[in-house]
């Protein structure tokens, strides 16, 4: 068991504030998962029931206190094929099945009232992200169709090129967005979605930054300064996600924070990384869950009360904790969510 030195009164501070916070993670790679065909005659375990291998399900959420979970819908699939729309629509089928089965327990969400009454509640809730624009097929029509389906965050890429951006893997170019991309940009912010840059190359985000007149976030990306990863944001893109309001999910998958040795304190030195260059308002949590994330400390959704603890250690104030665990990336909902 990873161990934090608290002291008894700082462990009870930490439990008061991580169970009044509500806490939202913005990545998770969860819902692959559910729609894989049965292996050996056994069907994929569903998101309230238990599983020792997989890091976000009901249980492991409400005993980790994770109010709010997006979960990504990730195809896969490199061209704008028709699997890849289908295999997206068979994830928010599973998704909203399990809503339904587990409602007194989990809830289906789109807007952030619907977040702060489930915690109340004391249920947990969900909301639906696409993580690579595949399933969009290159039509603004299916965008706006997903948006009524209930997604409210898009990234244009995972790591390939698709018709509204270039991914990490098509960088060599160091190309803007396509006409179609700052159409979407435009679309989006009509709509209500918010545009998440994870996976985008650095030359699309600056592009980003410069088109956007509203808040987007990294919803699981470090600091490119304390790990050289390409998925993670150097401190000029980090001032510039700022300006505009944006948030960075501290995704807690091992090569993104540290080459050697990744654990919850190397994880904390990145929250602390941003906010000694932009402040507290614009790091949150976006942690890869089953898509890779957990490092030591924080091996699954179970688990995030280490996230507090660490900061309480270190001395950050409640109100700097809570909007961290949760309330930066709400403040971002709520200005884009219509």
């Amino acid at each position: 068991m990873y161990k934090i030195d608290l002291s008894k009164a700082q462990e009870e501070e930490a439990v008061r504030i991580h169970r009044e916070a509500v806490v939202v993670d913005t990545h998770c790679d969860t819902l692959g998962g559910l729609i894989q065909p049965a292996q050996r005659g056994v069907a994929p375990k569903r998101l309230g029931e238990v599983s020792e291998k997989r890091q976000v399900e009901i249980p492991k959420m409400l005993e980790g206190g994770l109010d709010c979970q997006v979960f990504a819908m990730y195809t896969g699939t490199q061209e704008a094929q028709m699997d890849a729309l289908f295999k997206a629509v068979k994830m928010a089928d599973a998704f909203y099945q399990d809503a339904e089965t587990y409602s007194d327990k989990f809830v289906a969400i789109t807007k952030v009232d619907e977040i702060l009454q489930a915690h109340k509640a004391g249920k947990v809730s969900g909301v639906l992200s696409i993580e690579g624009a595949e399933p969009l097929m290159g039509n603004l029509g299916v965008m706006r169709i997903m948006y009524r389906l209930g997604v409210r965050m898009i990234s244009f890429t995972w790591n390939w090129r698709t018709p509204f951006a270039d991914g990490l893997a098509a960088r060599r170019t160091g190309g803007k967005l396509t006409d179609l991309g700052v159409q979407a940009v435009q679309e989006m912010d009509k709509l209500g979605i918010v545009l998440d840059v994870s996976h985008i190359t650095d030359s699309c985000f600056n592009d980003i930054a410069d088109l956007k007149k509203t808040p987007f976030i990294a919803s699981h990306s470090n600091c490119r300064a304390l790990c050289d990863n390409a998925r993670n944001l150097t401190d000029d893109m980090i001032k510039a996600l700022a300006a505009d309001g944006g948030v960075l999910g501290m995704n807690f998958l091992t090569g993104f924070v540290a080459k050697e040795g990744a654990n919850l304190e190397k994880m904390i030195d990145h929250v602390d990384h941003i906010v000694k260059l932009v402040g507290p308002d614009h790091v949150g949590l976006g942690a890869d869950y089953d898509g890779g994330g957990g490092c030591p400390g924080l091996e699954d959704s179970s688990k995030l009360l280490n996230f507090t603890k660490e900061l309480i250690r270190r001395g950050y104030e409640e109100e700097d904790i809570k909007k961290i665990l949760g309330g930066n990336h709400l403040r971002v909902f709520k200005q884009v969510w219509k």
